[in-house]
């Protein structure tokens, strides 16, 4: 569910995803945000609540549907996009 340059919440905090990794992705945090929100007291092995782009999990049911036809125009504008 995740793509570069896409979207993650990481307890409720939304992140630009840098880089995406086999089981993993990395994001840039700066001083401003990583102080201003409970970021700061995470620990290595912590347990988080992860959010994902809403648009992934769209294509990602969209490219599952079972008609065979996959992704087309005309299912993203009936889909509103």
């Amino acid at each position: 569910m995740m793509v570069r340059k896409g979207s993650i919440a990481i307890d409720g905090v939304s992140l630009t995803v840098n880089d995406v990794h086999s089981g993993s992705c990395s994001v840039n945090l700066i001083p401003h945000t990583l102080e201003s929100t409970n970021l700061k007291n995470l620990k290595k092995g912590d347990e988080v609540n992860l959010e994902f782009d809403l648009i992934g999990k769209y294509i990602s049911r969209m490219l599952a549907d079972s008609d065979g036809a996959g992704l087309t125009i005309d299912k993203l504008k009936e889909s509103g996009w």
